[in-house]
Order: C-alpha cells, then structure tokens, then sequence
C-alpha cells in the first residue's frame, strides 16, 4: 500500500472533519504519479508550506504543518489526485493571496509577519464560507424546484429505480477549502500529527471502541 491509498483509508477516521469535495476526490483514480508538466513554482511551494504553518500553527503542545512536512504532501496531491479545474483553481489561490499580501501590506506573503498572515488567511476563509453558502443556497433552492416540478408529473412518468446512485451538482472547487482539508489530512497522517497532536500508544492492548475522554485530553491515534 502506497502512501495515497494510505491517506485514503485514514480518510475514513477524519472523513467528519473534511469537507464532500476532499473525500470525493481523494476516492476517486487519481492521477498518474509525477507525471508531465510543472503545476507549481518553487514560490508556490514555499506559500503552501507557510499557508500550511497558519491554518495549524506551532502551540506549545505540539509542532505545526511545516514541522510534519504538510506543505509537499498538499503540492503532491494536488498534483496527482485532483481534477484540472481544483488545480487550476488552487493555484489561481495561490497567485491572489501573492497579490494580496503585496496590495495590503506591500511585501510578499512569504516576507509578511505572522499575524498580517493570518489577517490575509482569515479573509481568504471568510469569502470561502460566504461562497460556499450561496452555492448550497442555489443547489437548494434548484432540488426544492426539482422536487415540486416531480411532484406535478402523473405517477407514470415518476417510475424508476429508488435505490438509482444520484450524483449530486458538481461544485466549483474552492482554494482555501482544498488548503484546509489537505492540511488537516497530512498533518493528522504524518508521524507528528499522530504521536503529538493525538494520544498515543505504539502497541495498544484490548480494543475499547467507546472510551470517554477527559476534559482537555487529545484524541487517540
């Protein structure tokens, strides 16, 4: 088993805290391993890993995203494992939090303090969230419509498989949803997120599968 298929069943545990996007993607075939063509820059390489660094910081329990590699784990899966368009649209991302951080503050976002960072990544978030409102209010309102159009046919017309797969509207792929996820996912599968971030036991003895968890305890590996 090769490191993505890993990450893939890892997905299962952490699925709750990603959102339908990642884990759609993450299981569908993924591209071919390093193939052609250069997607990032070296200075895209090095905003991923400080984005990374932001969304989970250094605190004094544990080491962030950069101490556990997560920022060429995020580039590589891009890569590989998602469609043109969220990569398309993940580097567009890239170039505007660039561009904002020069417009802002007049520096690159490698060369901004941490807390102008995470002044630029809060903004980047906040327009991601008030986005992705509006799509689901539109994706809504477009199934409330569909349900009452199907509601004024003869039932002749409604016959067909209950059980039938629908796949839902395809949603236009967000830079800071795929950040976000991506982090979340490598840093909580790297050897760090795991054995600092997580309670952990290197060779557990029985299986408990509901333990109760003390005020402030972290989560078992």
């Amino acid at each position: 088993m090769d490191r993505r298929e890993a990450v893939k069943s890892v997905a299962f545990l952490i699925g709750g805290a990603l959102s339908a996007t990642t884990i759609a993607t993450l299981f569908d075939s993924c591209n071919e391993p390093g193939k052609s063509g250069v997607l990032f820059t070296d200075n895209h390489g090095k905003l991923v890993t400080e984005l990374a660094d932001i969304i989970i910081p250094t605190t004094a329990k544990s080491p962030g995203a950069k101490a556990a590699n997560v920022g060429p784990f995020i580039t590589m899966m891009v890569k590989d494992c998602y469609p043109d368009d969220a990569q398309k649209a993940f580097v567009k991302g890239l170039d505007d939090l660039e561009a904002s951080a020069k417009k802002d503050f007049g520096k690159s976002f490698l060369e901004i303090s941490v807390k102008e960072r995470e002044q630029l990544v809060t903004k980047v978030r906040d327009q991601t969230v008030a986005a992705q409102k509006e799509e689901n209010d539109k994706i809504a309102e477009a199934e409330k419509l569909e349900q009452q159009t199907k509601g004024a046919r003869p039932e002749k017309e409604k016959a067909g498989n209950p059980m039938a797969f629908k796949e839902g509207p395809k949603k236009a792929p967000q830079f800071f949803a795929i950040a976000r996820d991506l982090t979340m996912l490598g840093f909580f599968t790297s050897e760090i997120g795991a054995t600092k971030a997580y309670e952990f036991v290197e060779i557990p003895g029985r299986y408990d599968g509901c333990v109760d968890l003390k005020p402030g305890q972290r989560v078992w590996a």
